[in-house]
């Protein structure tokens, strides 16, 4: 097994928690609260439940500018927390080379309901609108708000967004790019994806049930993940809390929003991230699996894990935080890392009668788990699969 690019620190919040030490106790204490949306409305005539933060945000910085897209106020909030999990302040960052690479689908384009409702009223609403939008790509703005000018890029592909990005900074690290990256995923509850997904028929009306014989669907969820990539020349002997040995992604261009039936593509990123992390199925404690606990997702996942990673732990935390689109890979690797760390597993909430059609199933109880290594993998519309292992670190 190679040692993999250096993760110094962790951040995120959902539905689950406002850091990660209160997603934590949530996740290991059963617990989850998801209730009708509130901070939007529809007249959609069931209220399904979504899982939106706890609490109002607080941006302890002293910014330079209004942040008005909340996808961004998670994104820098979770990097905030990350930081200073690195014990890197804002500060010490200048002069450094940190890339950004944020992963996202919502973004804050899909929040833009009332200028388009005002166009089609009367034809004029006013830019402002646009001139936010424009401002609020994540990744551009955690650049100008900590004030880096390393690579950025924001990575848009469905739910396996956060996934991607974290790959992509890693390689960015590994070819000299920069030295340090904020790496991660970041969404918000938008009326638009609600109703989509609403129109879609993949949303539960009751809590998610991931791999349980009577699940529905998903339910939605809002948040962000970040980590600190750090290469060993800004390091410097610092203890680093994990490392990612492999990252892989494919697509199978199956189907606009349902996956391969044979697990083709997600077999395919299963295979790069293998061979990226010169590790073998046999040495991973426990999988992270995407779980959405919608009938086709959990049955090709379950399939997969069954074939190729015969026995080894597995479990959705979707239940805990709802489906957080392009944030949700990122939470993922956050909470991998984090039980690899803590060598325990949470129960996969709102399973408890197995299905017959899924060969694997996830774990009910709290566990222990053995080992060092983890995977945590992204199935994403469009036949878009992504995958991370990732490693225990010394700190």
């Amino acid at each position: 097994m190679k040692q993999g690019v250096a993760i110094t620190g962790l951040g995120c919040l959902s539905g689950a928690g406002m850091n990660l030490a209160e997603s934590m106790q949530s996740l290991f204490r059963n617990q989850r609260n998801p209730q009708p949306p509130q901070r939007f409305s529809t007249d959609h005539p069931v209220s399904y439940p979504v899982l939106e933060l706890r609490d109002g945000l607080e941006l302890p910085l002293d910014m330079c500018e209004t942040i008005h897209a909340r996808t961004s106020q998670l994104a820098l909030a979770a990097t905030l927390e990350a930081l200073d999990d690195a014990c890197w302040d804002v500060a010490s960052l200048r002069g450094k080379r940190v890339g950004v690479c944020i992963g996202t689908t919502v973004g804050c384009a899909l929040n833009c309901d009332d200028f388009y409702r005002a166009y089609k009223t009367d034809g004029d609403p006013g830019l402002a609108t646009i001139e936010r939008y424009l401002r609020s790509n994540p990744a551009a703005l955690i650049a100008r708000q900590l004030q880096l000018d390393g690579p950025n890029q924001t990575v848009v592909n469905a739910c396996s967004s956060g996934t991607d990005a974290i790959g992509i900074a890693a390689a960015w690290l590994r070819a000299g790019v920069c030295d340090i990256a904020i790496a991660g995923g970041a969404d918000e509850l938008a009326r638009v994806t609600y109703a989509g997904f609403s129109s879609l028929m993949i949303t539960d009306t009751e809590p998610c049930k991931p791999f349980d014989l009577h699940r529905k669907g998903l339910n939605l969820g809002e948040g962000a993940g970040m980590l600190i990539l750090e290469s060993e020349a800004v390091r410097d002997g610092k203890k680093a809390r994990g490392y990612l040995l492999g990252y892989g992604s494919a697509c199978d261009a199956y189907h606009l929003t349902a996956p391969h039936p044979d697990g083709a593509g997600l077999k395919q990123a299963l295979r790069e991230a293998f061979a990226a992390a010169q590790v073998t199925p046999e040495q991973i404690a426990f999988v992270n699996a995407h779980g959405t606990g919608t009938p086709d997702n959990d049955r090709v996942e379950s399939r997969v894990l069954h074939e190729v990673l015969p026995g080894v732990p597995f479990v959705s935390t979707k239940g805990y935080t709802g489906h957080t689109l392009g944030a949700a890979g990122a939470i993922e690797a956050v909470f991998t890392l984090a039980c690899l760390q803590r060598g325990e597993l949470p129960a996969n909430i709102g399973f408890s009668t197995p299905d017959p059609e899924l060969p694997a199933t996830p774990l009910r109880e709290n566990s222990r788990v053995e080992g060092d290594v983890a995977l945590s993998e992204s199935l994403a519309f469009g036949g878009n699969n992504a995958v991370l292992i990732l490693a225990k670190g010394d700190g």
